[in-house]
């Protein structure tokens, strides 16, 4: 292997601000240091503590983790519970019936609100009406559903009845909903006639019926929820309306309680090729780690605050921290049906006024499109509610991270940068607010309980100042348990490069302080004239010019260099009087070299409207490498728009190219 390719990943870029907690926050923060030093001291004892205190168990369990057989584990093992119970049930019981679980939004303006009280019988119609049907332990039911609280109650009226959930999430395709179904051989779909996006009713229904058209025999029933008033095709016997079967359905339901090990769920990672690659979790550990760290990493205060994670429930995000996390704490959160500039571009600010939203949890791509769309736009909402701000989903540039801070958060409250995955279920590494001085753009260090560490190419930690692979370097209770169906591809994809340790493609870097710094996945390293360079790096050195709102980095083939970094950015809106007479692609090539260094100046920049993005918001890197390397375009059928990749393909040929 030649020395260049095993070369570890360069650490150029430097962020110097810092910014530590305020003091009335540390003061009564729900987090403590002490807490590092407890998950230090014994780990395990310290998972069985949050198991114990965070949940409700039927029967305790007897050994906290059984790690005979790795990379399987079992968490908790022994003991029983019911994840709904400990959402819902025990909420009521304790005398919170009362308070407000989901303040729902829809786009057109409807509005629904749902106490505990109200979200128990609700899901104990849907367990019934679902036990009716067929379905109980052991069972997959495949959800493919928009933003309303039916999803919620959904995914915990399965997980009453001990039956796994495969949320499918609703802008996916026909022919990926089949694969998902067929693959998890459901045997009953839940699906709504439509959903509302971007002002106009979006059809679900016509999806499903195609997609049983095409496969998914396992599928004895589908059950409907009446949401856009759209005409739908009917199987007389297959097809139920949700109104007919659920708001019939008894209003009492006892919840039995699984074996910790029992399938919470499994969720298809997206971008994937081939067949889909189904995450399988189960109960009493990712119960346990999400609610842990919901409480401790958003400062949780469940009677006075209301949280907000806009996340859409067929993400991760929206499993572990709309659905589970939020409601085992019994906190009261929004939930919001449509798209960020509907009707307006202020719509999420207004609700986050109208309810007095005191946590918000958001993707750096909205954050980055509110920083194009202008800081006025905020300005004229009441923000002063807010006070505590999360980002997740990917590495966040430390100039969104600081607008972030500011325009939203009043410049007072803190920011949690959180880095976790599909496959780990929870997060796994944030600053913990009220103890951590913040940096722009890190995640910093792994929360209490959790073990990682940054590698080299032969798996030796790098040390303060490196970069490398990061990794996990001891089992955690939300971890994934295998790929549904496929024991071997769980091994070969996440245990093979570091033996011993849990690595699923993530680049990382150290600072001098030992904090880490996500550069994205391993795929979109460069090798530039020998020297890695993560676009991440250079893609927060762009955004970081006062010109640019969002850039985009791809390594092209270059006969010199042998990769070259080729740009896409989009223009804030005052970018002509930023630049003047300067032409934007000399400014922001220069920006960079003194930003990074001559190394990583990008070979061309590409002025954009817009950038090729996944329905969850996540950059198509893939099609702009095709693009910069004029190839022939692959799979679009997960963009939010195939469209602009026409126009980005026109732009370049006009691009001018500098060595």
């Amino acid at each position: 292997m030649s020395t260049t390719s095993t070369k570890t990943l360069e650490n150029l870029s430097v962020e110097s601000r810092r910014f530590p907690p305020p003091e009335d926050f540390a003061a009564q923060a729900v987090a403590t240091a002490e807490l590092y030093e407890e998950a230090a001291a014994d780990r395990l004892a310290f998972w069985a503590k949050q198991a114990r205190e965070r949940l409700s168990w039927e029967t305790d369990f007897t050994e906290t983790l059984d790690w005979s057989d790795p990379p399987f584990a079992k968490w908790f093992v022994g003991g029983r519970l019911n994840a709904a119970y400990n959402c819902v049930d025990r909420h009521v019981e304790a005398g919170n019936g009362d308070r407000v679980a989901i303040h729902w939004e829809g786009e057109p303006g409807d509005t629904r609100t749902l106490t505990y009280a109200d979200l128990q019988r609700e899901v104990s119609k849907a367990a019934n009406a679902f036990a009716a049907l067929g379905v109980g332990q052991g069972d997959r039911v495949a959800v493919y559903l928009p933003m309303i609280p039916e999803a919620a109650i959904t995914m915990l009226a399965c997980a009453r009845l001990g039956a796994a959930h495969s949320v499918v999430f609703g802008g996916f395709s026909a022919d990926a909903l089949r694969s998902r179904i067929e693959d998890a051989e459901a045997t009953l779909v839940v699906t709504a006639d439509g959903g509302y996006r971007r002002g106009a009713p979006s059809a679900l229904k016509p999806a499903v019926d195609a997609a049983l058209e095409a496969g998914g025999a396992s599928v004895k029933d589908v059950v409907v929820v009446r949401r856009t008033e759209q005409d739908v095709e009917w199987t007389e016997g297959r097809d139920h309306w949700w109104h007919d079967v659920v708001d019939s359905a008894s209003e009492e339901h006892t919840a039995e309680a699984f074996d910790s090990e029992n399938p919470l769920y499994i969720l298809y990672t997206s971008g994937t090729t081939g067949k889909p690659k189904g995450i399988l979790h189960t109960t009493g550990g990712y119960l346990t780690q999400v609610a842990y760290t919901h409480a401790t990493v958003f400062d949780l205060r469940p009677e006075t605050d209301v949280y907000w994670c806009a996340a859409d429930v067929g993400w991760v995000t929206g499993h572990s921290y709309v659905v589970y996390g939020p409601l085992a704490n019994g906190a009261t959160q929004v939930m919001y049906e449509g798209t960020p500039d509907t009707p307006h571009k202020g719509r999420w600010w207004e609700i986050c006024a109208k309810y007095g939203v005191t946590i918000l949890y958001a993707a750096p791509t909205a954050i980055r499109t509110f920083m194009k769309w202008g800081e006025e736009i905020p300005g004229e909402h009441d923000l002063s509610s807010i006070r505590l701000l999360g980002s997740v989903g990917e590495p966040i540039n430390p100039e969104a991270w600081v607008w972030y801070r500011r325009v939203i958060g009043g410049d007072t409250a803190p920011i949690v940068d959180t880095w976790w995955q599909t496959e780990t279920g929870g997060m796994m590494i944030s600053p913990l607010p009220g103890v951590t001085t913040l940096k722009p753009g890190s995640a910093q260090v792994p929360l209490p309980g959790i073990s990682a560490a940054v590698v080299d190419d032969e798996g030796n930690p790098v040390g303060p100042g490196g970069g490398g692979y990061l990794v996990l370097t001891e089992p955690w209770p939300s971890m994934l348990r295998t790929i549904w169906g496929d024991d071997q591809r769980f091994k070969d994809t996440y245990w093979s490069r570091f033996p011993g340790r849990y690595f699923a493609g993530d680049g990382a870097k150290l600072d001098e302080d030992g904090d880490v710094w996500l550069l994205g996945r391993v795929d979109d390293v460069m090798n530039v004239s020998g020297h890695r360079l993560s676009t991440t790096e250079i893609e927060s050195a762009l955004v970081s010019h006062p010109a640019v709102a969002e850039a985009a980095v791809v390594g092209a083939t270059d006969d010199m260099t042998g990769q070259a970094p080729v740009a896409f950015v989009i223009l804030r809106g005052n970018a002509d009087a930023v630049l003047g007479d300067t032409d934007p692609q000399e400014a922001l090539r220069a920006h960079v070299a003194k930003e990074i260094g001559a190394i990583a100046k990008p070979k061309r920049v590409l002025v954009v409207q817009e950038l090729p993005k996944t329905r969850s918001g996540k950059i198509m890197r893939r099609l702009l490498r095709d693009v910069a390397e004029n190839r022939e375009l692959g799979d679009v059928t997960t963009l939010t728009d195939a469209g602009v990749m026409g126009l980005i393909q026109d732009g370049l040929k006009g691009a001018k190219s500098e060595d």
